[in-house]
């Protein structure tokens, strides 16, 4: 019975698991953005964003602790210099599962990763996004029409008494 073991094995042995799971990372800390399963992405989460954090504090021992994850120097590079300045304010959720369809061949469910902050389209909607007002579908009232709405109730009430 497998009660209490959350997380994917992706039909794999735990080497070959590990091993994907690292050449995903390498891609998407040099690239930013990579097209993928579902099912490899989100176990791809939850093994990058944990060394995502570690890479915010620049010392000796998170750059060893995430090398000896990655196997990679120039993703440890680029993890370290570029992209933990970009998400240093950010308290978490660095990663973007965008789902795209499904595959011709497999029919397997695919999704493009990114990492939030690089993304400029989302970044700026979501500013811009912001700053506009809501609109509502419902109709409103004009606003003397609504100030006559407001009066009569009160005078209806003041006749009654």
């Amino acid at each position: 019975m497998r009660h209490g073991k959350k997380h994917n094995h992706l039909g794999r042995q735990r080497g070959h698991r590990v091993a994907l799971l690292r050449n995903l990372s390498i891609s998407l800390v040099e690239y930013k953005r990579i097209n993928t399963t579902v099912a490899k992405a989100k176990a791809l989460r939850v093994f990058l964003e944990p060394l995502i954090t570690k890479s915010k504090t620049n010392s000796t021992h998170s750059r060893r602790t995430v090398f000896s994850n990655l196997q990679n120097k120039e993703a440890v590079k680029e993890l370290f210099e570029n992209i933990s300045v970009k998400v240093a304010d950010r308290p978490g959720g660095y990663l973007r599962i965008v789902r795209t369809g499904v595959r011709k061949g497999d029919g397997a469910e695919t999704a493009m990763i990114e990492f939030v902050d690089y993304n400029e389209a989302y970044s700026a909607g979501s500013i811009s996004g912001a700053k506009k007002s809501r609109r509502s579908r419902r109709g409103k009232k004009s606003g003397a029409a609504a100030a006559a709405a407001a009066v009569t109730p009160d005078k209806q009430s003041n006749e009654e008494e």
